[in-house]
């Protein structure tokens, strides 16, 4: 395997762990109403993160040869980003309502955790796996 592997990972799990934890203060900071929200370094924070993020799976993918749309682990994260994305964008810019931005930000982060299992175990169901392997007999 290509040398540059273990590092790209862990710069990609970092970029993971730096993401997740910066949507968690924001949606505390929403919680609260606190208007540092959307601090404007709060936003670049999150975009410069989040675009390491993606330049550090990219270049996972090209070194490991396994692709969205063609491995099914890898496809599930990638579709599962649509509603993280959404519900996470609902919550810190357009819930009308402290429920509705609530549920929302709670959403997010199980999503985000289901992401994570799904990374963890190189399996679609994630941490449901025990459950699919279940009803599969």
């Amino acid at each position: 395997m290509n040398n540059l592997y273990l590092p790209i990972r862990l710069a990609h799990v970092i970029c993971v762990c730096l993401s997740g934890g910066l949507f968690a203060l924001r949606g505390l900071l929403a919680m609260a109403r606190l208007p540092w929200v959307n601090h404007p370094m709060l936003r670049r924070l999150s975009y410069t993160i989040d675009t390491c993020l993606l330049t550090a799976a990219l270049t996972l993918v090209t070194i490991v040869h396994q692709y969205p749309f063609v491995n099914g682990w890898l496809t599930m994260k990638v579709l599962l980003l649509v509603p993280y994305v959404a519900l996470g964008w609902y919550a810190l810019h357009r819930a009308p309502t402290q429920a509705a931005r609530i549920t929302a930000f709670l959403s997010a982060l199980l999503v985000f955790l289901f992401i994570a299992s799904v990374a963890w175990w190189h399996d679609p169901a994630g941490i449901f796996r025990p459950l699919v392997t279940l009803s599969a007999r």
